[in-house]
């Protein structure tokens, strides 16, 4: 099962919805922000990925940041940090057969989808 995160007004989540479409691939859709991501499966995804691949910190969201928030990090201060503003995870994310992406490039899909 192929599922892609990501927020349904962010520009990068909806090249990679038609994308997927366009490629007649079968996928589900979980926006952010209306499905919270549990505190398991983004541990999981930093397990993965690690931190600087999923947390946005180029974001107006990590900006507005108190300066604390933004300090040293642990593993659960992340995935709160993450769960409190979902805008923080990188965009959008793919969870396939083979693992996980974070973002789009339609080359990196065509690959997965060959």
């Amino acid at each position: 099962m192929t599922t892609l995160f990501g927020i349904k007004n962010c520009d990068t989540v909806r090249k990679a919805r038609r994308w997927l479409d366009n490629a007649n691939v079968s996928y589900t859709f979980q926006d952010l922000r209306e499905q919270p991501v549990p505190a398991a499966t983004l541990e999981a995804w930093l397990q993965q990925v690690g931190e600087a691949t999923l947390l946005n910190t180029r974001s107006t969201t990590w900006r507005n940041l108190p300066a604390a928030d933004k300090g040293e990090r642990t593993v659960p201060r992340t995935i709160q940090l993450l769960q409190q503003h979902p805008t923080l995870i990188k965009r959008p994310v793919l969870v396939h057969s083979n693992g996980i992406e974070v973002g789009f490039k339609d080359s990196r899909y065509a690959e997965l989808f060959a």
